[in-house]
């Protein structure tokens, strides 16, 4: 009997630059960490690949400038509302550059106390002793008298100073408001960027309903300008800041290349080792209150094996019910015949309560983001092994 369950493994590589060969370099690091490690591989066996070096090595940037002529054409009006940004430097401030590049007024509505993905923007203990709440609209003189002191406690910095330095560098007149209704921006403008990302349809549906001429970040760079980089299916969604003039963008060749991988990875083992690519992880820091999830998806490709939900049971469950009169031995065969048994589809029933009911990209994609982070790690392949297995395989 296997002592150990599943075991994941951070996998340096080389490097990876612009027309890089990913799959070779992928293949021959888990190969040369076989090597190094003493490991074998199994069947069901996952590699994960992030997002980052993807779309690095297709080249898929985009310009500042790219984005300001975008923006334009599809705001010829040059004034608009940018509605429900999140608020980071990584992730926001280059494109919010681009957008102020483009346009000569931006009115900017901010959620409040924080945005979608949980960075705050006000300290939430003023908030409560003030005389504004939730469903507030608050100008930005308000802001500024109320909650203006505030500083990020992790960045150091206050996002709306930032943000309007950062728009006004490039010749633009900014206002700020502050409201949790998107409505509010039609008192303002009708041509309006809706820029959050797990909410956007919705977003885009409302305003649009309510009159306004509407575009979302998810449809900014969807075809090249001049050149550049795109993504169809997400825009500007899923960027990061490469440079102070430049954006890597969410990948878009990530089928081909898990398919490539997974097929030289059967050639070389004789086993059918399942891959993705694989972004943010969906969980949210209990003391940062940031929810990670920052892509619009955290796995944008994915081999077959990984659709789908876990389908598992609860052994704390069925040993304190079902079998609460054994103990040793006979309790752990019993179990692994429970598990032998199980539906093939348990959704509902009593004996999954306490399981996690999430998809499995969005499961193995936050651990193998909490292994590879983004710093000096130098590991943007995950080797992931026994994360199908149970006690029945034993």
């Amino acid at each position: 009997m296997r002592c150990v369950g599943t075991v994941v493994r951070g996998i340096r590589t080389p490097i990876i630059k612009e027309n890089d060969d990913l799959a070779t370099i992928v293949v021959d690091s888990l190969m040369a960490a076989k090597e190094s490690e003493g490991f074998e591989f199994r069947d069901k066996d996952v590699v994960a690949i992030t997002e980052a070096v993807v779309g690095i090595s297709e080249g898929n940037y985009v310009t500042v400038d790219d984005v300001a002529t975008d923006v334009q054409n599809k705001f010829p009006s040059k004034n608009i509302g940018v509605v429900n940004p999140i608020l980071s430097r990584n992730r926001f401030s280059i494109i919010l550059k681009g957008i102020a590049r483009g346009m000569d007024k931006i009115t900017l509505l901010s959620s409040f106390p924080a945005d979608e993905v949980g960075n705050g923007i006000m300290d939430e203990s003023v908030l409560d002793e003030s005389e504004f709440n939730l469903g507030s609209v608050i100008t930005e003189d308000e802001y500024k008298e109320t909650f203006g002191s505030w500083i990020h406690p992790f960045t150091g910095i206050n996002m709306v100073d930032f943000y309007r330095e950062l728009i006004e560098s490039e010749d633009c007149e900014v206002e700020f408001v502050f409201s949790n209704d998107i409505k509010t921006i039609l008192d303002y403008n009708t041509d309006v960027l809706t820029c959050d990302i797990h909410t956007r349809e919705k977003t885009t549906k409302i305003l649009k309903d309510n009159g306004a001429h509407v575009y979302g970040l998810h449809q900014i760079l969807t075809e090249p300008i001049n050149g550049s980089g795109c993504n169809p299916d997400y825009g500007l969604l899923g960027s990061n800041k490469a440079t102070e003039e430049k954006l890597k963008l969410f990948p878009k060749t990530g089928d081909a290349l898990v398919k490539e991988v997974q097929k030289r990875l059967i050639d070389l083992t004789g086993k059918k080792i399942e891959v993705m690519v694989y972004g943010d992880g969906a969980f949210k820091d209990p003391v940062g209150k940031i929810w990670e999830l920052a892509d619009p998806v955290v796995s944008p490709a994915h081999t077959d094996g990984l659709v789908g939900y876990p389908n598992e049971i609860k052994l704390k469950y069925v040993s304190d019910n079902k079998f609460a009169d054994l103990k040793g031995e006979e309790l752990k065969e019993a179990i692994k015949e429970e598990i032998r048994q199980k539906d093939s589809n348990l959704t509902g029933q009593m004996i999954t309560e306490g399981t996690t009911p999430r998809v499995l990209t969005d499961l193995i994609g936050s651990l193998c983001d909490l292994t590879s982070g983004s710093g000096d790690k130098g590991t943007p392949v995950i080797f992931i092994q026994g994360y199908f297995d149970n006690l029945a395989n034993d």
